[in-house]
């Protein structure tokens, strides 16, 4: 039997694909887009609301400073649901597998209260966690120790109980501080993989 307790997942590019990067390679052409990443603070911007900042008034002040650009950083909250898509729908289908197992599944992850609204219209899977600590909400990011806290009094739970998938290197580092069990994800087999390896038995996944 497995001493976790609850699977903690993070969103961007575990959950769902985001990639602004892409999005503009789409629209303006690589060349074009590294201009714009390095004239423009987006991804600045983008931290900013993952903090709590307002979504439009965020961009459109980026917009006004930087009018050469302002069409194309426009985009960013015009389209931003292009960027955050489509759902990776095998890791979804372990969250789900997880959960028929009656295994807690809990969300961990920077997003901005307006984007995450557009998020959960689009993709229904969102409201269907045992529990969310969204740092829009909170005005604290990861990998802030503060909002891994946020997340264990909301639980009830500490330390190896959790187990936390995230794709970002530095967000893993900070929840193993805390004595979390932690999967640096790059695939859903191999979060699947790592999910079997700690005892967890998924419905429509085989050991």
């Amino acid at each position: 039997m497995s001493a976790i307790q609850a699977v903690v997942f993070d969103i961007g590019n575990v959950l769902i694909r985001w990639d602004p990067q892409g999005f503009y390679d789409a629209r303006i052409g690589p060349a074009a887009r590294q201009a714009l990443f390095a004239a423009v603070p987006l991804e600045a911007a983008n931290l900013a609301i993952d903090h709590g900042a307002p979504f439009y008034a965020t961009i459109a002040e980026l917009a006004a400073e930087h009018p050469a650009y302002a069409d194309q950083i426009m985009l960013w909250h015009d389209e931003w649901l292009a960027m955050a898509s489509p759902a990776i729908e095998a890791s979804v289908q372990l969250m789900q597998g997880l959960q028929a197992q009656g295994v807690a599944c809990w969300a961990l992850s920077n997003f901005g209260e307006d984007t995450f609204d557009i998020a959960q219209e689009a993709y229904p899977f969102l409201a269907d966690f045992d529990g969310r600590v969204i740092s829009g909400y909170l005005g604290v990011a990861k990998p802030d120790p503060a909002i891994y806290e946020a997340l264990e009094e909301a639980a009830g739970l500490r330390g190896p109980a959790l187990f936390f998938t995230d794709d970002r290197p530095e967000n893993i580092a900070a929840a193993a501080a805390r004595g979390w069990c932690t999967h640096l994800f790059h695939t859903p087999q191999g979060l699947a993989d790592a999910l079997q390896g700690h005892g967890l038995r998924i419905k429509g996944h085989s050991a």
